[in-house]
């Protein structure tokens, strides 16, 4: 039982990763947590105000069940299966996050700075989550799907689109975390 509190090697995980995805492309199903937002804002009564929410929300019921398996798989595993003390994050990241006022994360998986509840006490903070937040919709959308939908499922079914947006997520991470991110913190 030991092997459940570690943190897993990338191949247990991948090779589970694709057991998932070789059984939905085998069942026609395509996997993708961007879609479930459409879905939701479909059974919000969104499709009588636009067109594109206009789709037979029913085919997609399946998917909103790994919405509900993430949200629980989440809790379970950060409330009873996780140990943060045993990911070690680089030293020289830890330096450059401290550089910037942000507490090392001491055993924990993210640092309170960021993700703690005080974040709700600093309108800058508030600001930075609710545009972020409307960035990455717009930015999925127009992606035509998120990360996990396009990395995983679209690359999987070989869409040359899904590598132009990974490529795309790739390079915005890269300006994000080396020329943005300072520049906010």
């Amino acid at each position: 039982m030991d092997f459940l509190f570690q943190t897993w090697p990338w191949y247990v995980s991948g090779f589970l990763i694709a057991l998932i995805m070789l059984t939905l492309n085998y069942f026609g199903k395509v996997f993708g947590m961007s879609s479930n937002l459409r879905t939701l804002c479909t059974l919000a009564g969104a499709d009588k105000y636009a067109d594109f929410f206009k789709f037979d929300w029913k085919a997609q019921r399946w998917n909103l069940l790994v919405i509900l398996g993430a949200m629980i798989g989440g809790f379970v595993a950060v409330h009873f299966l996780s140990d943060p003390t045993n990911v070690n994050i680089n030293p020289k990241t830890v330096a450059q996050l401290t550089k910037m006022g942000i507490d090392a994360p001491n055993g924990k998986l993210m640092p309170n700075a960021m993700f703690g509840n005080n974040v709700f006490q600093s309108p800058k903070m508030i600001f930075i989550l609710i545009v972020g937040g409307i960035l990455i919709g717009f930015g999925s959308r127009y992606a035509g799907g998120c990360t996990s939908g396009h990395a995983i499922a679209g690359m999987s079914n070989l869409q040359r689109q899904s590598l132009k947006a990974v490529v795309g997520f790739f390079v915005g991470g890269l300006i994000m975390s080396y020329f943005i991110f300072p520049l906010i913190f």
